[in-house]
């Protein structure tokens, strides 16, 4: 079974920096592509950054292009979302996503790209 188990969530002031983590059980990490979702208060779940499977590709949501970086070791089973330059309207949940199928094509930015989430981590940006 897929796990997947987010931290590094907490309280910035605008400016700032935070460090996501995601660590991955349950099968062969370095197959697969990973990705960043957020959902900020009565808003819907909204892409972020993904990765895919060798590292190689990474896509941004415009917004954050420049200010996150998303990477990943997979002799760690572990991807990560660097956020720098933090604003308040980057405050929300931060969720972890897996799809069920390894390799294929690495362009995957919709929420039914997606099949396995973690627990989310919260990221307040305050002013």
């Amino acid at each position: 079974q897929v796990q997947l188990v987010e931290s590094g969530g907490g309280l910035v002031q605008a400016g700032g920096s935070l460090r996501l983590s995601c660590t991955a059980s349950g099968r062969t990490f370095s197959s697969y592509d990973m990705a960043w979702f957020r959902q900020a208060p009565e808003k819907e779940r909204e892409f972020v950054a993904s990765i895919s499977w060798s590292g190689g590709t990474t896509y941004y949501k415009d917004s954050v292009k420049g200010r996150f970086t998303i990477s990943r070791d997979n002799a760690k089973n572990t991807v990560y979302l660097q956020m720098n330059s933090l604003r308040p309207d980057d405050t929300a949940v931060y969720y972890c996503a897996a799809p069920e199928r390894a390799y294929g094509s690495s362009y995957k930015v919709a929420l039914h790209d997606y099949d396995y989430w973690g627990q989310g981590t919260q990221v307040t940006v305050s002013t």
